[in-house]
């Protein structure tokens, strides 16, 4: 297993992303859907990530095209994250017309059938980002989605397309995500806060540092 990426998301201020480009995290998510607990316009995305070496995430609910590809200039978006409805047209649409990736997220619930949308996204999009179904938003609620009954299906995903792990993730549980779902990357937004949009630095260093060392140690730990 090549090893994880990690995500630090909802980044509202600029110290905490400082900290996450500091402790090692590989992605800085800014929430530009607007309406969002950690919901920030562009000006002050640009500003939170300005120089850091992080890549750019931008994360999206059912936004125009228009409106996505001027917040990828503004921003420099590396990423643009669609987790709302958007259908695999928009994203193969949006992929073709910037450096940028596009992840698609997906949240598995009862009913849905997985594989069927994994198979409409997967040749359009650079990623898919599953993260957990909540009734009270459409991401950032700290729902995870159900582990083990995905797990059977991870390697319906093709190789050129990342994994990317969402929702409920803290330093407790990354490294059990990592070991049961071998993702590509793992997301974490509330399960190192304080409060929406203000990490706690302690909890962020030790997401990081718990999902390095989980590809780092090839022994699970009992």
């Amino acid at each position: 297993m090549t090893a994880v990426r990690v995500k630090i998301c909802g980044l509202t201020r600029r110290p905490d992303a400082e900290l996450a480009a500091a402790s090692g995290a590989h992605y800085g998510g800014v929430i530009l859907a607007p309406g969002g607990r950690r919901s920030i316009d562009l000006a002050a995305a640009a500003e939170v990530l300005d120089g850091l070496p992080l890549r750019r995430v931008g994360v999206f609910v059912d936004a125009t095209v228009e409106e996505m590809r001027r917040a990828a200039h503004i921003v420099s978006l590396d990423v643009l994250q669609l987790h709302g409805s958007e259908l695999p047209e928009t994203a193969q649409q949006l992929r073709s017309e910037g450096r940028w990736e596009v992840w698609k997220a997906l949240r598995p619930r009862p009913g849905m059938d997985l594989v069927t949308e994994l198979r409409r996204y997967a040749g359009r999009v650079d990623g898919i980002l599953l993260d957990g179904w909540s009734p009270s938003a459409p991401g950032g609620t700290g729902t995870p989605f159900p582990w083990e009954a995905v797990a059977p299906h991870r390697d319906a995903i093709p190789p050129r397309v990342s994994l990317v792990v969402a929702g409920g993730l803290s330093p407790s549980n990354v490294r059990a995500a990592i070991e049961l779902l071998r993702p590509d990357v793992v997301d974490v937004s509330s399960g190192v806060e304080d409060s929406p949009g203000v990490k706690n630095a302690d909890a962020v260093t030790a997401f990081i540092s718990a999902a390095l060392d989980a590809v780092a140690d090839p022994f699970p730990r009992s």
